[in-house]
This record gives C-alpha cells, structure tokens and sequence, in this order.
C-alpha cells in the first residue's frame, strides 16, 4: 500500500495536530480529556471576546470568580486567531450555508458561526461540546463533537 494512502486511512483515527476549540470547549476544558483534543490547541478572538464578557453575564459573584478565573486562564494559555479579512470572507460562506439549510445565522448563533469562520479560514477542525449549532456546515468546517 503506498505510504500516503496508508497516512490517509490512519488519520482519521488519530489525534489530530491542531484544531479550534469553541467557547463551550473552553469552558469545559479542565474537565475533558485530553485525547479527545488536538496536540496542538487554537482558539478565536471570538472566544476570547466571549469569555471576557462572560463575568458581566452573572449576578452570582461565585458564578462571576468562576468565569474571571477561567478568562484569566485563557489570556495566559492562548493567542487567539485574529478575526481578520480572510475569516470575514468565509463568513460569507458560513452564513450562506446555514440560510440555505434553513436556519438562522443571526442573533446568539452568530457568535458560533464568528468561530466557524475562523475554522473554515485557517482550515483547522472545530472542537465543540455542541454539534448541533454547526450542523448546517456541511464540508465547510470539520466539526469534531468532544
């Protein structure tokens, strides 16, 4: 068997290089097992963004700790992927395939479909808790449900 096939039949059972994890993968993530990540983990400013909006979100001041912590966790961890032209353009794409399957792509799953598109740009796997909101891609974004 030649050598790339062979590669190419083993990959889909191995652990990936790198891929993007999404907000609720991040939030989750102390609790997740490592196996199930990529080698080499990437998130988005999106992310970020949601995450530092995340204290503001609660009333309850052990909620609001939880969420600073995990907010300073991140900024430690990672450089986020830039929102930038290129994940704008995909957007486009993004947004078109979701309408054409019949769904919404504005209101909260917006910020989902941010983070898709920085996946579809960079061509890197999304790592998410929550498949459903990314099942209108189709083979824009490999989506890897942990």
């Amino acid at each position: 068997m030649p050598s790339s096939l062979r590669a190419s039949i083993l990959v889909p059972e191995a652990r990936r290089a790198r891929g993007i994890l999404d907000t609720s993968v991040v939030i989750d993530l102390e609790r997740l097992d490592p196996e199930q990540l990529p080698m080499e983990i990437a998130i988005s400013a999106i992310t970020m963004a949601e995450l530092a909006a995340g204290p503001h979100a609660t009333a309850d001041p052990e909620e609001r700790s939880r969420r600073q912590d995990r907010l300073q966790r991140a900024e430690a961890a990672f450089d986020p992927l830039p929102f930038d032209s290129e994940a704008s353009r995909a957007y486009g794409r993004v947004y078109s395939a979701v309408v054409a399957a019949g769904r919404k792509a504005r209101g909260a799953r917006a910020v989902d479909l941010l983070i898709a598109a920085t996946a579809c740009s960079t061509g890197l796997p999304l790592y998410t808790r929550n498949p459903e909101d990314f099942q209108a891609l189709g083979d824009l974004v490999e989506v890897i449900s942990v």
